[in-house]
């Protein structure tokens, strides 16, 4: 998580990050984002209903999920990603979204 915050700190002007958690408390999501979401970019939350998670079909975590401004998924990523994969998805991401 600390390459997507620092990620989202680099692009913050052109792509939304958004991490939810699930099975998880509150108190407990709260302090995890504290510790690896740092710098205050990244929306993050407790999806305790999966609401996030059934509409994009996620059955665990991590992945990565890239969403184009039509909202239609553009790319998964599984499992957890290095700063180069994140990086060469998010410009994917953006010369597909214009």
């Amino acid at each position: 998580m600390p390459s997507v915050d620092a990620l989202a700190v680099e692009y913050q002007d052109r792509v939304a990050f958004v991490a939810p958690a699930w099975k998880a408390s509150l108190s407990a999501t709260s302090s995890r984002a504290d510790q690896l979401l740092r710098s205050g970019v990244v929306m993050w939350g407790l999806d305790a209903p999966q609401r996030i998670f059934s509409a994009y079909g996620v059955g665990y975590q991590p992945v990565t999920i890239m969403i184009g401004a039509d909202k239609t998924i553009v790319k998964q990523l599984f499992g957890a990603q290095g700063s180069s994969t994140l990086r060469a998805a998010i410009e994917e991401l953006l010369s597909i979204s214009g």
